[in-house]
């Protein structure tokens, strides 16, 4: 039986960042700090270096699936997500996509996530810091990884 791995979108699989040069300035200006209740704007985000190759990998080594959570107050965000994850991640990413509050309630051994909000703090598995010093990038958290694939019996 595969060990159970969660995988954040934000600032581990999707690169937010590159969506806003394709945002009107307009609209920067009246969702200023709150960027992530812009409509439409999480259809504009590219991928993180490493991150569907890594994903595909990951989805042969693990039970993976896809923890999200979605802007309350932008209702394009839930839709635009899963048209994300089709888009980039295809067929290894079918109905894998878990959008959730409260990450700390779906149980699995692993968490890849670039915060501790929404619940990570609480995920009872262990949480991989996606950026931090210890987990930089996908080659370092696909290094630690690989070998925690493997089952004990």
């Amino acid at each position: 039986m595969k060990k159970i791995l969660y995988v954040d979108m934000d600032g581990v699989l999707v690169d937010f960042e590159t969506a806003l040069p394709h945002v009107r300035p307009e609209l920067l200006k009246e969702f200023d700090g709150h960027l992530d209740d812009v409509p439409g704007i999480y259809s504009l985000m590219e991928s993180m270096p490493g991150a569907k190759v890594a994903f595909v990998e990951l989805c042969a080594l693990f039970d993976t699936y896809i923890l999200s959570t979605s802007p309350w107050e932008n209702p394009s965000a839930w839709s635009d997500k899963l048209c994300w994850v089709k888009a980039y991640l295809g067929e290894p990413a079918y109905k894998r996509l878990i959008l959730s509050h409260h990450k700390n309630l779906n149980a699995g051994d692993f968490l890849i996530d670039d915060r501790i909000k929404h619940g990570v703090k609480k995920f009872a598995g262990e949480h991989i810091h996606f950026g931090s010093e210890k987990y930089p990038d996908w080659p370092t958290v696909m290094e630690y990884l690989r070998p925690r694939a493997v089952q004990q019996i």
